[in-house]
């Protein structure tokens, strides 16, 4: 594991890129605040573990090499961000002094984060293509394996963290109704064009 130090600055890097986890994050953050964020972004985290254990699988590999397991994957992962999009997009507009308490919305955060990560087959193909890279036959596989998951995952929630704190900062630009919209639109927009980017992606 003399590249560690690689793995931290390229994970650390691929996690501050957005993408629509990021989006859901910043958007989770500005409706709803920080802690109404932290579903969405331990979903994310979740999913991440659950994803690099699939790529460490048999299942990670037919993925990889089946066009057809491919294209089902990314068209329910694009059809799902289509969804948020429109549903982000249609929303009213909150005021942020107007928040629902952040406890009952928790569960429904952490399963759409989840639900964005596990239909995401970039996130897959991330995994067996970098992992491998940093695996040093010397030492043993698992304990490797784990400690780079666990790195990842670890970096998801203190990256999105930040995001959601910033996104807490901008909320004094955006108290007004129509900066809510702004951010609806904005955020469903954005949901929209991964969606579709999604789809028309190739390998």
């Amino acid at each position: 594991m003399d590249l560690y130090w690689l793995f931290l600055v390229m994970a650390t890097l691929t996690v501050l890129s957005p993408g629509p986890g990021v989006v859901m994050t910043l958007s989770n953050s500005l409706r709803f605040g920080f802690m109404g964020s932290l579903g969405g972004i331990f979903g994310i985290a979740f999913g991440t573990l659950i994803v690099a254990s699939i790529s460490a699988t048999s299942v990670g590999v037919v993925l990889a090499t089946s066009a057809v397991a491919f294209t089902a994957l990314k068209l329910l992962g694009a059809a799902y961000l289509l969804y948020l999009g429109i549903r982000l997009w249609r929303s009213p507009a909150l005021a942020f002094a107007e928040r629902p308490t952040p406890s009952l919305g928790f569960r429904r955060r952490f399963l759409e984060g989840l639900a964005i990560q596990l239909t995401n087959p970039k996130a897959v193909f991330f995994f067996l293509s970098v992992f491998p890279q940093f695996i040093s036959p010397e030492w043993g596989f698992k304990a490797q394996f784990a400690l780079l998951v666990l790195t990842y995952s670890t970096l998801v929630i203190v990256i999105h963290c930040l995001y959601a704190l910033f996104g807490q900062q901008a909320k004094g630009w955006l108290g007004s109704p129509t900066g809510a919209r702004v951010v609806n639109r904005i955020g469903g927009a954005t949901f929209m064009c991964f969606g579709a980017a999604l789809a028309t992606a190739k390998r």
